[in-house]
């Protein structure tokens, strides 16, 4: 045997290094997205109601290094207050696309094991869903229910959970016909027994990657609700809050007023899209062994 064929048998180092840098990078990029989420509600309350406090002598400040984010036309601080606006935007995203990937699971599930008349219900409630223009929904919604916090959770949750139901139910459609769910229904299992061992495990992965990637669009649903003037109360200090504030002052020159809160919301929810897709990359399975 020659030195040629030894070396078309022996493991390349090289190759094996290059195909597990993606998985450290994009398991990198989870810690980065997850540290800084984490680091925010510690902040948001470490620093408490300090900054928050009416200052007249110190309004309509520019950013400096007294004050990084400047002050608005009370003397408030505005990187305190943006910090309370994006841990209360965060808070209630989070709670809006939880509630709406729990919903589509439930009627993902439904649609594929409950026989073909649930079938007929569901997607006939995805084609309604669609078809009605998503701002006049999520308005509708919000209006209807009062508005505020539970508002705004339910406007989104009701308007966003349609692909990913869409996915769950092509997800168990393919499910059942694999060969170990036919043999444990052959066995006499459960449709309840199949259900939990067999059919949630497969879909735990879509419903993490799809609360993710849902997550910025609640937040940035959230907010726009809010600027229109049918989301949240002008006493809680959320970023559509501030936004829809700055709106009366931006034309006077003071800038630092929209423009922040607006970069830092945008940045947030760029950082949860690639969070998002750096899960679905992991769990894909093209992808999750590389």
């Amino acid at each position: 045997m020659n030195t040629q064929t030894i070396a078309r048998q022996l493991p390349m180092p090289g190759i094996r290094f290059s195909l597990g840098t993606r998985r450290s990078r994009t398991l990198c990029l989870v810690i980065f997205c997850l540290t800084i989420f984490v680091g925010l509600f510690l902040w948001a309350w470490l620093v408490g109601e300090n900054g928050l406090a009416v200052n007249f002598t110190q309004r309509n400040q520019p950013p400096s290094w007294d004050h990084p984010f400047g002050t608005d036309w009370l003397g408030r601080d505005m990187l305190v207050r943006t910090i309370k606006g994006l841990r209360i935007s965060l808070g209630i995203g989070m709670a809006a696309a939880l509630s709406s990937t729990v919903f589509a699971l439930a009627l993902g599930l439904a649609a594929a094991t409950l026989g073909r008349h649930m079938d007929l219900v569901v997607t006939g409630m995805i084609d309604v869903v669609i078809s009605t223009p998503h701002l006049v929904m999520l308005i509708l919604i919000s209006f209807s229910m009062g508005g505020g916090v539970v508002g705004i959770i339910m406007a989104v949750a009701l308007s966003h959970w349609t692909r990913l139901a869409r996915i769950v139910r092509a997800e168990i459609m393919q499910l059942k016909t694999a060969d170990y769910v036919r043999l444990s229904r052959r066995l006499g299992r459960s449709p309840l027994w199949i259900a939990r061992h067999h059919l949630l495990p497969n879909l735990l992965p879509q419903f993490l990657v799809g609360l993710i990637l849902l997550f910025p669009h609640a937040i940035m649903h959230a907010a726009g609700l809010t600027f229109l003037g049918f989301g949240l109360p002008p006493h809680m200090p959320a970023i559509g809050v501030l936004l829809s504030e700055a709106m009366r002052h931006i034309s006077t020159g003071y800038w630092w007023l929209a423009v922040v809160p607006g970069v830092a919301l945008l940045f947030f929810v760029k950082l949860f899209d690639l969070l998002g897709r750096a899960l679905r990359m992991l769990t894909a399975p093209k992808t999750s062994k590389e």
